[in-house]
């Protein structure tokens, strides 16, 4: 991954700005989007087990390849209209999860971190 979030965002945001899209893309539209597309993505997973799904990957790569962009081209230019550093918001958050899932706790578990 040799793009920096910031480089991309501004692509996103250029590519917006070009078509003036800006007037339709507050927060809570974008935000809509976003579910939107991740529900496109999730669709791919439907009814398919851990095999199964990998599998999918594998097949219809280029489809989920592309709903994984929508989702994450969304979500920086959400970033970028609300002033949250996205690379700042997800290291504070990777931080918190650290404590939460202390790996002394939370190695090879999948249950919530209130629960370990």
């Amino acid at each position: 991954m040799s793009d920096s979030i910031k480089e991309l965002t501004a692509e996103i945001c250029a590519f917006r700005d070009a078509r003036d899209w800006a007037q339709f893309h507050n927060p809570k539209e974008v935000a809509v989007a976003i579910a939107a597309e991740a529900g496109e993505l999730l669709q791919h997973f439907v009814w398919q087990d851990a095999e199964q799904s990998l599998e999918r990957v594998s097949a219809r790569r280029a489809e989920i390849e592309s709903e994984m962009a929508d989702v994450a081209i969304l979500l920086f230019e959400m970033a970028a209209n609300c002033e949250v550093d996205l690379a700042t918001a997800m290291r504070a958050k990777l931080a918190r999860n650290e404590e939460r899932y202390a790996v002394s706790k939370a190695r090879g578990s999948n249950k919530k971190y209130n629960e370990l």
